[in-house]
């Protein structure tokens, strides 16, 4: 792999494309300003303007989301895994149909592996333009977003309408349904009650890590984040593992499938037969499998970063084990 052959497979944080459409509640007051971005795969945008930077298959989905101040995303809820970490800004996760269930605040590297079948939402309680990363579990994501009755239909009353077949249409632009396309259905009441609704401990304590605890972790060795033995025990179809100066290695290691390498703090220098790459926060690099690589940082300070790779377990509910 040359170094242009690596640098297509880099997207960085600077270039990532926005789109403002996304989804359902694009035109909705309080969600009308944020930005939706894919990074690797096909995501789960209901938009045509939706960019993807990477469109070959790992196994599961990165994007990310960027809003301003009190900028919040609307009540909704995944098939497959839906994991977040900070990377910029201080930001409230909420879940219930209403989004008053239960809540958690999350800064600057903390992780979230939201549990599936729960309606979730999220804001940015920041001073500032806040981004957080997204692994979303399957190379399909689960098939789409599931949201909440009352956020499809405060869609419609300003202007959007969400088709059966996943896709939107805008009535101010003169859009309609086409022919033989309904609207997505409302959920039922008796579909609503299959929803799951936990406790605060219960999500928080099972899955929910904080960055501080995490880099204590890395002191004594490997930090195996999500995985069916890590901090959070969960099978979603891949692991993360978390690294930072004291348990990053210079030793080359490879993987039978494609890796994510996202930094969250300083710089790190990429190394692999035929070139090298830094990547800095916010960056996506794309690890070709097989391609024996390492990865450590490239400056003195504060270095953390987020590896992901996918396993042989099937994309789907939250595991339980």
């Amino acid at each position: 792999m040359t170094p242009a052959d690596m640098e297509a497979r880099i997207v960085r944080y600077g270039e990532l494309r926005p789109c403002k459409t996304a989804f359902i509640d694009a035109h909705t007051p309080g969600s009308n300003q944020k930005e939706n971005f894919t990074i690797i795969g096909g995501g789960v945008s209901e938009s045509p303007d939706q960019h993807v930077h990477i469109s070959i298959p790992h196994g599961f989905n990165i994007g990310a989301a960027g809003q301003p101040p009190k900028c919040r995303n609307s009540m909704h809820n995944h098939r497959t895994a839906e994991v977040f970490f900070v990377l910029k800004g201080r930001w409230r996760f909420f879940w219930g149909e209403k989004g008053d269930a239960g809540e958690v605040i999350l800064e600057e590297g903390d992780i979230f592996d939201i549990p599936t079948n729960i309606f979730r939402g999220f804001e940015n309680i920041g001073l500032d333009y806040g981004m957080i990363m997204a692994i979303l579990g399957g190379d399909d994501a689960g098939g789409g977003v599931i949201w909440a009755p009352h956020v499809i239909e405060d869609a419609r009353a300003h202007g959007l309408v969400l088709g059966e077949n996943g896709k939107l249409y805008d009535t101010k632009k003169g859009q309609s349904l086409p022919a033989g396309v309904k609207p997505m259905p409302l959920l039922t009441r008796d579909e609503l009650a299959k929803v799951d609704c936990p406790t605060a401990h219960a999500v928080i304590g099972g899955y929910v890590r904080r960055y501080l605890d995490m880099v204590a972790l890395a002191n004594e060795g490997a930090v195996k984040v999500i995985g069916e033995t890590g901090l959070i025990r969960d099978k979603p179809g891949f692991e993360v593992d978390f690294l930072t100066r004291a348990n990053a290695r210079e030793e080359r290691h490879q993987h039978d499938r494609p890796s994510v390498l996202m930094p969250v703090k300083g710089h790190w220098r990429v190394e692999w037969d035929g070139g090298a790459a830094v990547l800095a926060p916010g960056d996506t690099m794309s690890v070709p499998e097989t391609l024996a690589h390492s990865a450590v940082p490239s400056m003195t300070g504060e270095a953390a970063l987020y590896h992901v790779v996918a396993t042989d377990d099937a994309a789907g509910p939250t595991w339980k084990g």
